[in-house]
């Protein structure tokens, strides 16, 4: 039952992706279709039990929502800049952790069944490199590492999503992990490099 469900969520999607000419300028795909499309085949690559429909809601809303904080935080600028305009005073949030908690907050309002949110964090030990905040999904069971980071803050708005592992920008690591980490070296304590 599971695979006749994904084989015709898979057939609608590619149907609306690639109606292009045969459909009027109204139904054609969008750029944010086509994403909200990769990502779900994304998620539920994650595991044979993840939900078909949990994997469009959460693809939907992490490809969507971010465009709806981009507004609400007024990006106009790179993450970096922002990041200042924020520190500045100038603009009232948009920093990676407020991206990966309103996201975070977002998701869990779907409630899923199949599917599982972690909180992650880059660069904590890094001494040149600002540290990172995001979130990950992965199948419900499964660890951080084997989800997908779902990290809106990059790009301002549109969505980066990979595997923790692969992602050669940042290395990221459990939130908690890296709280547990900070918490020693305040303490005088020597913990082990993240």
């Amino acid at each position: 039952m599971i695979f006749r469900n994904i084989a015709c969520l898979m057939s609608l999607l590619a149907a609306i992706a690639l109606g292009g000419c045969a459909t009027s300028p109204e139904m054609r795909a969008t750029p944010d279709d086509v994403k909200i499309i990769e990502l779900t085949q994304a998620i539920l690559a994650l595991g044979p039990q993840v939900d078909p429909a949990e994997a469009a809601r959460a693809a939907r809303v992490a490809v969507q929502y971010p465009r709806q904080l981009a507004v609400a935080y007024n990006v106009t600028d790179s993450a970096i800049v922002h990041n200042m305009k924020v520190n500045a005073g100038l603009r009232p949030r948009g920093l990676c952790w407020h991206w990966a908690h309103d996201m975070e907050a977002r998701l869990m309002q779907e409630d899923f069944d199949t599917l599982a949110l972690h909180q992650s964090i880059a660069n904590a030990d890094a001494t040149f490199r600002i540290e990172h905040s995001s979130v990950v999904i992965s199948a419900r069971g499964d660890g951080m590492f084997d989800g997908l980071i779902l990290d809106p803050w990059r790009f301002g708005g549109a969505l980066y999503w990979g595997s923790p592992r692969d992602d050669s920008a940042y290395k990221w690591r459990p939130r908690q992990e890296v709280w547990d980490y900070k918490r020693e070296r305040r303490a005088g304590l020597n913990p082990a490099p993240l």
